[in-house]
């Protein structure tokens, strides 16, 4: 019988993608000998209503920006297609039926959300539906995964990047986008030049916070 391929599924707004993303993808591609790693831009978090997000099209051409290259990192548009909001679990369970039971499916998410995973919607049936990679930090402490679903939800600390969005936004939003250097660090390159190009976030909340 022949081995079920192995494909993972990375959600989240991605406003923008950063290095961060882009090595834990590579890093649980080595890690899981996956496949693909599908990245699913949501059109908005349900936990993140709060605050605006940056445009679909803009996300989702920085994640083709990052991505570019390496044919193991896929995008999809499901949830961005979508005039309602997404969950989760639904997203899945899409995956599910598109790629039937010789795929075996993984789900990568990091530990802020995996701290949050008891607001999501049926997350009891989520993490009974597939496999959850869980990606912390070193050092960085983890709630165990519930009682009887152990089997199912794996934790790593390999990618040793901590990088925050809302940093990204701020130094964009500040103005020194003439010099990308800071940028670069956070970013891929072609990502920090799209910002600059267009000044994504010139406008955005965290620009207000220092005005």
């Amino acid at each position: 019988m022949a081995a079920r391929k192995r494909i993972a599924l990375y959600g989240g707004t991605f406003d923008p993608v950063h290095l961060g993303h882009v090595e834990v993808a590579r890093k649980v591609l080595e890690l899981f000998e996956i496949e693909k790693v599908v990245f699913i831009p949501a059109q908005i978090a349900p936990h993140k209503l709060g605050r605006p997000v940056t445009e679909p099209i803009h996300r989702y051409a920085m994640l083709a920006l990052a991505t570019q290259g390496d044919p193991r990192l896929v995008i999809s548009t499901f949830e961005l297609d979508a005039p309602d909001r997404r969950y989760t679990v639904d997203t899945v369970a899409e995956f599910q039926r598109r790629l039937g039971d010789d795929t075996e499916l993984f789900f990568i998410m990091g530990a802020d959300s995996w701290s949050e995973i008891t607001t999501w919607r049926d997350w009891e049936r989520l993490l009974k539906m597939t496999n959850h990679i869980v990606v912390t930090r070193p050092g960085y402490e983890v709630s165990p995964a519930p009682s009887g679903l152990a089997e199912r939800i794996f934790f790593t600390d390999a990618v040793m990047k901590d990088i925050s969005a809302t940093d990204i936004r701020r130094l964009a939003s500040e103005g020194r986008a003439d010099d990308n250097a800071e940028l670069e660090k956070l970013v891929p390159k072609p990502v920090a030049d799209y910002i600059t190009k267009y000044g994504i976030y010139r406008n955005s909340n965290e620009a207000k916070l220092h005005n």
